[in-house]
């Protein structure tokens, strides 16, 4: 069990296979796993496992 925003979830894999699962683009997402900024280059890379607390922001243009 995770947390990503305060929400619980069931999950395991990397943080680039969590941004598929939740429909993310993952260029346009900024991903803090426990406390740490997550570089881009190690979504791909990086474990996502039981217990850690993610914060998954997205980043939206408008006028």
């Amino acid at each position: 069990m995770i947390t990503v925003n305060g929400e619980k979830m069931d999950f395991s894999g990397t943080v680039a296979e969590l941004l598929d699962v939740m429909e993310y683009n993952g260029k346009r997402v900024a991903v803090e796993l426990n406390e740490n900024i997550v570089p881009k280059a190690e979504y791909e890379n990086t474990a996502v496992s039981d217990g850690d607390k993610l914060e998954i922001v997205r980043f939206v243009g408008g006028g």
